[in-house]
């Protein structure tokens, strides 16, 4: 039986591991096993339909499936995300919702006076029209979603190792053995990259240029005079988000991208981001947030693909044994289980059974052919 060695052991990685034990003998690396600092972990975990490309939609309604499977494990909460847009993005957004219910999403669209009936909470004198996902979109506790697949993963066969790569050893065009900062040499017959926002770094151990770093991004819970019953998450005109959580709510904003860089070690949350800009177009947006109170604050890192905002999976050309799955930007968690079986088919096959993911491949960083996703944040 051949043996995949897959660098990563976060949700991409479990989800690898997941479709592909029992079909090969799997070696999974995580470097902290408490997934205290793990980008999956510390994710906002929620889940869409509305993406601006078309495989993003198909990818995002297979891990709906997956998740929804999942519900009583992991905590899932059925709600759809309501996507503003001005009068200079209104026919985008239109064109968007086409777009997505010829790919099987269930979206609704709201025009000018139909937004303050349906949602009278919010102020919509500035939105021109609104989306709202009806169904296969929501949130999770994104932690046992990743336990409950790791779990599987290993009841399939698969190994899970407290180590780390240090370097991947390439001979004749081929990865041939991975060795960890335990001293271990692992021989392989494929390696998979998906250690998030590490792959930049992990690609480079076997002379690879991948243009993925990590970003932090800070989410807030908040309290407020608010009734957040059945309230979905509001993805804003201007780029911040809110959603129900608990007693309360979660929100979020991108920083500018001035100072938007590289975190390093830098977990610390970006508290003033709620002064200036966020809690001023919560204010905005839903009148009663004017009184908000910040309860706490976390932060996290995005696997950031600098080339467009768009995950890179498939193999590396001049080293067809290697496989990235990483860049996702923010969506890694919903596109985990799409990403994870793709990558099982490619090993096992040679090529993509069910989704195409060949789009996404590593020739357009190679090429410099960007394929942007514009519905980030």
């Amino acid at each position: 039986m051949s043996r995949t060695v897959i660098i990563g052991g976060g949700i991409v990685g479990c989800c690898t591991a997941y479709f592909l034990a029992g079909h090969a003998e799997v070696v999974v690396l995580e470097k902290d096993p408490s997934y205290q600092y793990a980008s999956t972990t510390l994710s906002a975990a929620s889940f869409r339909s509305q993406f601006s490309l078309p495989l993003n939609v198909r990818m995002s309604l297979f891990g709906a499936t997956f998740v929804e499977a999942m519900a009583e494990r992991v905590g899932l909460v059925r709600r759809g995300y309501l996507v503003l847009a001005g009068a200079e993005n209104a026919a985008t957004l239109r064109a968007n919702r086409a777009m997505r219910l010829a790919q099987g999403a269930d979206v609704a669209l709201f025009e000018g006076t139909q937004i303050a009936a349906r949602f009278p909470w919010v102020n919509a004198q500035d939105v021109a029209c609104a989306t709202l996902g009806l169904q296969h979109e929501g949130w999770f506790d994104a932690y046992s979603l990743l336990r409950a697949v790791r779990a599987d993963a290993i009841s399939r066969g698969a190994s899970c190792l407290h180590d780390e790569a240090v370097a991947i050893d390439v001979a004749a065009g081929r990865a041939t053995t991975v060795r960890t900062a335990n001293g271990e040499r692992i021989a392989a017959d494929h390696v998979v990259i998906a250690a998030g926002h590490a792959s930049g770094r992990v690609a480079a151990f076997a002379g690879m240029a991948l243009p993925i770093e990590p970003r932090k991004r800070t989410v807030f819970v908040i309290r407020a005079p608010l009734d957040g019953t059945g309230m979905p998450l509001v993805f804003d005109t201007s780029g911040m988000w809110i959603r129900p959580e608990g007693d309360g709510f979660i929100c979020g904003i991108s920083p500018p991208p001035n100072t938007d860089h590289d975190p390093g070690s830098d977990f610390d949350p970006d508290l003033h981001l709620l002064e200036d800009p966020l809690w001023p177009l919560l204010a905005h947006r839903i009148p009663a947030l004017e009184q908000l109170r910040l309860q706490r604050a976390w932060a996290g890192h995005y696997d950031m693909c600098l080339l467009d905002h768009n995950a890179v999976i498939g193999p590396f050309p001049e080293i067809p044994n290697l496989i990235v799955a990483s860049g996702f930007s923010g969506h890694g968690v919903q596109h985990g289980p799409a990403t994870g079986r793709a990558v099982a088919e490619m090993i096992r096959f040679g090529g993509y059974r069910t989704l195409d993911l060949t789009p996404l491949g590593y020739e357009r960083v190679r090429d410099n052919r960007p394929m942007p996703e514009s519905v980030v944040y």
